[in-house]
């Protein structure tokens, strides 16, 4: 069996197919760039001959009915999208009403659980940033959001009158006393890539000061912004998203 999955983000879509256990032929588009020029230039990307199709979506109901008929259309299968549980595939939501998760941060949570099965701490660093801490039994212990890098600088530049636009760096430096900024520009970059470098591993303390020993699965478009930021030695998986999918639809419930 193939399977087309699909992460549909609030920046961009990604894609890869499940084949014999595996990830492949994985690819990622804008969303400006489907705004711009429609779904077609999605489909162009996509593979014709597929059994089945799995999306996880966060870009809303109008979307997610446009996506169905044309990704539909175009493989000639319907497009089933996931939907967030109280519990599944080893995870229990901590949510008291669990379709309150967003559904990108519980099939990561799933994607992460599948791979580690104990304690850890989720961070999808894209237009948002969510962390998600689950401990050894699979339980959820509950999550943040916070802005993303870019997100962070948009607001500076937007609620201030000197404070220029700045664009996000492709990475941290591996300079530790780079944080400190020698210009606006810098120390804006900077402190937005900080604070959520910051937020992660004070996260990640307090696990450890509560007798666990997560480990650190960090995904999303933002990840290697701040890879080089943590103490800590995070397990990257770009496609978390996609392997959560796979994982759902080889072990259905």
């Amino acid at each position: 069996m193939s399977a087309l999955l699909i992460d549909v983000g609030n920046s961009r879509l990604k894609w890869g197919v499940l084949d014999d256990g595996n990830i492949r032929r994985t690819g990622h588009i804008s969303q400006d760039k489907i705004r711009d020029q429609g779904l077609s230039v999605l489909t162009r990307k996509l593979p014709r001959r597929v059994d089945v199709v799995r999306a996880c979506n966060v870009a809303g109901t109008s979307f997610a009915t446009r996506l169905s008929g044309v990704v539909g259309l175009h493989c000639n299968a319907d497009v089933h999208f996931a939907r967030s549980e109280k519990r599944g595939w080893g995870v229990t939501n901590s949510y008291r009403q669990p379709r309150r998760l967003g559904v990108d941060r519980w099939v990561a949570m799933i994607g992460a659980w599948s791979e580690v099965k104990s304690a850890c701490l989720i961070v999808d660093a894209g237009t948002a940033v969510t962390l998600d801490a689950i401990g050894d039994d699979g339980i959820h212990l509950g999550g943040q959001i916070i802005p993303g890098v870019e997100t962070m600088l948009d607001s500076l530049s937007s609620a201030t009158s000197d404070i220029p636009s700045v664009k996000a760096s492709a990475k941290q430096s591996s300079d530790e006393l780079q944080m400190f900024g020698r210009n606006t520009a810098a120390a804006v970059r900077e402190g937005a890539q900080n604070a959520i470098a910051g937020a992660i591993e004070r996260a990640f303390r307090t696990l450890q000061s509560n007798a666990y020993e997560p480990t650190i699965i960090l995904t999303g478009g933002g990840a290697t912004r701040i890879l080089g930021a943590l103490e800590a030695t995070p397990i990257h998986r770009p496609n978390l998203v996609l392997q959560g999918l796979a994982y759902m639809l080889e072990n259905p419930q």
